[in-house]
């Protein structure tokens, strides 16, 4: 691997912009190279940040080293597939596939090629800030809520691959529990697909999470409670502050941490890491990126079901 990465973002939506931005500024990457199938939105995200633009994979995986991969959800797998294939190692925006079939053949082919792959559940990093992933308990109840007003963002998947997979992520994070049974009921929105949902899921140890998302919310709102059986955390993502009644010390300074201001950063550098040889692992593996993904889909099926 070259000394400095070259770094590649294939899709130059708000996303591809923010990737390409962290290749620029952090240590030991550039950014060379940005893929869109519209090559005025791939020069516009590129050039200002010393890249070149591409509308052809072919010639845009000879210019990186590193790949992620931030176009719409339902084409990762096609172009994380391409980029494993060419040897580079991917960081995927979540979620990872649209299928579980989809995420396993890709995470096979990395191990085949033995290549990092990360996948950007960014709130991990939040929460390794706050010293919540080291607490010694099991969670008895989780209660989150995500909610934000209509966007053009991500419609070609449901509000439960868009949003609700974040904190299913957390939960299977906070939990050594397997969840059992998923239950929800939901509202279709202009997009086609799921928009407004709730959702109940029951872990084999009898910890309870409850979900709460909408892309059709007034205002944005994202907050978590966290019962354990010495107390609990509520917490405010908006705001960047909790509130803990444990006896768990937990970094009250969160908010002034990198981790706090730029958690994608400090999550592609983690990746950056892994693909040096310097990390064992990126902050979210492969595998963790399909629990969530495989629950996500459980509660899609849920929705369905009651539908």
């Amino acid at each position: 691997m070259a000394e400095s990465l070259r770094g590649g973002v294939i899709g130059a939506g708000v996303f591809g912009g923010y990737h390409a931005n962290q290749y620029a500024r952090l240590p030991g990457v550039t950014l060379s190279a940005v893929l869109d199938p519209h090559p005025d939105r791939a020069a516009k995200v590129a050039v200002p940040l010393g890249g070149r633009a591409f509308h052809d994979l072919e010639p845009f995986l000879e210019a990186v080293d590193v790949v992620t991969v931030a176009s719409p959800a339902t084409f990762h797998t096609e172009h994380a597939m391409a980029a494993l294939a060419a040897g580079k190692p991917v960081y995927v925006e979540k979620p990872i596939a649209v299928s579980v079939a989809e995420a396993e053949k890709l995470r096979e082919l990395a191990r085949a090629k033995g290549l990092v792959v990360a996948c950007g559940h960014q709130e991990r990093v939040i929460f390794q800030a706050m010293g919540l992933l080291d607490v010694p308990e099991q969670p008895l109840l989780l209660e989150a809520l995500r909610h934000g007003p209509p966007s053009d963002r991500s419609q070609d998947v449901s509000a439960i691959l868009d949003l609700m997979i974040h904190d299913l992520d957390l939960a299977l994070a906070l939990s050594s529990a397997e969840p059992v049974t998923a239950e929800g009921e939901g509202r279709i929105g202009a997009s086609g697909s799921w928009d407004v949902a709730r959702a109940e899921v029951s872990f084999d140890d009898g910890f309870t999470a409850l979900f709460d998302v909408s892309r059709q919310a007034e205002a944005r709102k994202r907050t978590m409670r966290v019962v354990y059986p010495s107390g609990e955390v509520e917490i405010d993502f908006m705001a960047r502050t909790f509130r803990n009644t444990t006896p768990f010390a937990l970094n009250r300074d969160f908010a002034d941490t990198p981790a706090a201001s730029n958690p994608l950063g400090v999550s592609v550098a983690a990746f950056l890491a892994a693909v040096r040889g310097e990390a064992p692992r990126p902050v979210v593996t492969a595998g963790e990126a399909i629990r969530a993904l495989d629950l996500a889909l459980a509660v899609e099926h849920a929705l369905e079901a009651q539908a």
